[in-house]
């Protein structure tokens, strides 16, 4: 059992060590800064670039429906993962996972005394966990990126209203809105680099504006791009477009948290019944209850 835990513990922490490589330290990119080429690496490179070949490698062997992909890479997209292999990889994490988890379950419940019916549920479980879990991965980092330019997009908009009138063109301040914010606010500044960067390529302003709506998948950005998006149709002035959008977003944001201030009450009421009550039924009738097993129980024994 020692030995089963012991190998659990190493391959987890091996995983560990081996997706923070991947997703957070990103050998790859420091190395093609250093070296400024973004050719294949030679044999014998980094082992994190080998590792990572690896992984596309056998992401490309994971069979799968072209509708799930298309699904799967607007997820990746909104999640912040853009490159060109970022599809292979997640498959390839899938099947490294969907591999080492139910072999991981199996080592862990070779010597252990439960049942067969047990035992076979539980690799099930960790079949499923690493098959999934990237999916779920994903769809978390794409809601907290949603969440996060949710949060910065009223002061992207009341920046951009100031550039608008103060005599900059649409394209020019969303150019200014994404230097200012790529601080404050990564996530819009870069979805209005890359929107400009597409207007730069040809595309025309409301292409460029719809493809920064579906890139997002946020209903706040889609308002926003309606709004400029008619506002250049009709050719009418933007910035009393803007200011109109941001006094409208500046009223539902303050909605928003009242409806949340409203419902505090409500959701106080669980917290409130099993953890504070009990503590306060025990502060006030507890010594009445001990003073009753002392005195009055052997009271009334003896009579």
């Amino acid at each position: 059992m020692l030995l089963a835990t012991l190998l659990v513990f190493v391959m987890i922490t091996a995983i560990a060590v081996l997706l923070g490589l991947q997703w957070w330290a990103r050998p790859r990119a420091a190395i093609d800064r250093v070296t400024a080429t973004m050719e294949a690496p030679a044999a014998g490179g980094h082992p994190s670039l080998a590792w990572r070949d690896l992984v596309r490698k056998l992401g490309n062997l994971v069979p799968s429906a072209p509708k799930d992909s298309s699904v799967m890479v607007r997820r990746l997209i909104r999640a912040g993962f853009r490159g060109p292999n970022a599809l292979k990889m997640l498959y390839g994490f899938k099947a490294i996972l969907a591999v080492i988890l139910p072999a991981a379950a199996v080592l862990a419940t070779a010597k252990s005394d439960t049942d067969t019916s047990n035992k076979i549920l539980f690799v099930t479980a960790a079949f499923a966990a690493g098959f999934f879990g990237p999916n779920e991965y994903v769809r978390r980092a794409a809601r907290k990126r949603q969440k996060r330019i949710r949060r910065g997009l009223p002061n992207a908009l009341d920046l951009m209203v100031v550039c608008v009138e103060s005599g900059l063109g649409l394209d020019q301040a969303i150019v200014q809105v994404a230097k200012e914010l790529q601080f404050a606010h990564r996530e819009i500044s870069d979805e209005f680099g890359l929107m400009n960067l597409e207007m730069k390529a040809g595309k025309r302003r409301a292409d460029a504006l719809r493809n920064l709506a579906d890139r997002t998948g946020v209903e706040e950005v889609k308002k926003l791009v309606a709004v400029l998006v008619q506002a250049d149709r009709f050719g009418t002035s933007v910035a009393q477009s803007l200011r109109g959008h941001s006094e409208f977003m500046r009223v539902q944001t303050r909605q928003q948290a009242e409806e949340k201030a409203a419902k505090l009450g409500v959701k106080l009421v669980f917290p409130i019944f099993f953890c504070i009550l009990p503590s306060l039924f025990v502060v006030t009738v507890g010594p009445v209850v001990v003073r009753i097993v002392r005195e009055l129980i052997p009271m009334m024994v003896n009579m």
